[in-house]
């Protein structure tokens, strides 16, 4: 007796609910969009506190806190000038 060749008519095609790809697929989605609005929630809550860093000396003036800073390093850069105690 022949038997006959296999077709696609005869084996079911299982609804897509059926199939654990496709439920790999929807609960890796699902899983991005919860991590992705937990961290939005975290950074929306937790956030940094805005640092103002210019300090007001005794002269009432205000100046920044890295100012003495600025000052050595542009003082340090300056080449030497021709003085009365020059060697």
């Amino acid at each position: 007796m022949k038997v006959p060749a296999m077709t696609s008519l005869e084996h079911p095609q299982l609804p897509w609910w059926r199939v654990g790809t496709a439920w790999f697929g929807v609960l890796a989605l699902g899983t991005v969009v919860i991590a992705s609005f937990m961290l939005l929630f975290t950074a929306l809550d937790q956030r940094d506190t805005v640092v103002d860093d210019t300090v007001v000396v005794p002269s009432g003036l205000p100046t920044r806190a890295d100012s003495p800073a600025q000052q050595a390093r542009n003082h340090a850069a300056t080449p030497r000038q021709a003085g009365p105690n020059a060697p």
